[in-house]
């Protein structure tokens, strides 16, 4: 089967890597330097970007140092996040994730600071991977005989700081104006009186809010199931994209492709996707990702609502 016509907005990119047709999207995957890439591409053709870059946190990947000066950093955050901008659509969503260390709290908000050049902060939403609720706390609708902890968190060994349970993801747009589908990850409302008290209750849906749980999947072995060291859940970017509005995504993007996870949720909705990865052995073990998601028929796990 001949690979589908590069479009227009995509036609001074090099050629892909690997290109894929799944649920009637074509999803490209380029080997390259994102910043070089993402100046390529015709302006306000993207529609929705979902990314989580380096942290310059000293984490150990296959081909970047994560240990650049500070400084430094800033200025390449500054650099792929300018042309970013330029790539979306004029009413588009960047959804930037980005975490931090105890011992380097600022990480995340000096990236954020980095971006406010380029494009406005609409929603700061977070990612809760971990998190306790005692019985009491959760009430008798909620009916736990037990109090609860569930997640992944990686554990803190310290006497001054507790244990990081959750990730930044800021959602910047060109303006702050564009409009979001709030009810699309939204959730049920508990107290069922709320649906004819509100507006907004009829379709028994209400806002979801800026913190989301999302955990990590259980795994049994690293280097087999996770094999990068720094990844987020394909739910994250489901959640993410449908927030934007499915109606309005034309061309997904992830710069920092990583194993794949935004690419499996742009599968999942069939909307086109373009993926950047400078690691060739992290490309492929997205790609390779991307297909046992597609043969399995769904890859965020997400129950559609």
């Amino acid at each position: 089967m001949p690979a589908a016509p590069v479009p227009k907005k995509l036609a001074s990119l090099p050629r892909p890597h690997t290109t894929l047709t799944s649920n009637g999207a074509t999803l490209r995957f380029y080997l390259g330097d994102c910043v070089d890439l993402l100046r390529a591409v015709e302006p306000g053709s993207v529609s929705a970007m979902v990314t989580s870059p380096p942290y310059n946190l000293g984490i150990r990947y296959r081909s970047y140092e994560d240990t650049l000066p500070r400084a430094r950093y800033l200025d390449w955050t500054g650099a792929w996040i300018k042309a970013a901008a330029r790539a979306l659509d004029p009413l588009g969503s960047l959804f930037l994730n980005v975490g931090a260390k105890p011992t380097d709290p600022w990480t995340a908000l000096d990236v954020a600071q980095a971006a406010r050049a380029h494009l406005t902060l609409q929603n700061t939403l977070h990612w809760v991977k971990s998190i306790a609720i005692d019985k009491e706390s959760a009430g008798a609708a909620a009916a736990l005989d037990r109090d609860l902890a569930v997640g992944h968190y990686k554990p803190i060994n310290s006497t001054r700081f507790v244990n990081d349970c959750h990730e930044f993801i800021f959602h910047f747009t060109p303006e702050g104006r564009t409009p979001i589908d709030r009810r699309a990850v939204g959730v049920a409302y508990q107290d069922k009186s709320n649906i004819g008290r509100w507006q907004s209750g009829g379709a028994n849906r209400r806002c979801r809010g800026n913190a989301w749980f999302i955990p990590y999947a259980t795994i049994q072995n690293r280097d087999k199931d996770r094999p990068h060291p720094a990844t987020f859940p394909p739910r994250l970017a489901d959640y993410c994209l449908r927030l934007h509005g499915r109606s309005r995504l034309r061309l997904v993007m992830d710069p920092f492709l990583g194993l794949g996870s935004a690419a499996i949720a742009a599968a999942d909705l069939g909307v086109d996707f373009v993926g950047i990865e400078l690691d060739e052995h992290y490309l492929r073990e997205a790609v390779q990702r991307v297909k046992a998601a597609g043969a399995r028929g769904s890859g965020s796990g997400t129950r559609k609502p």
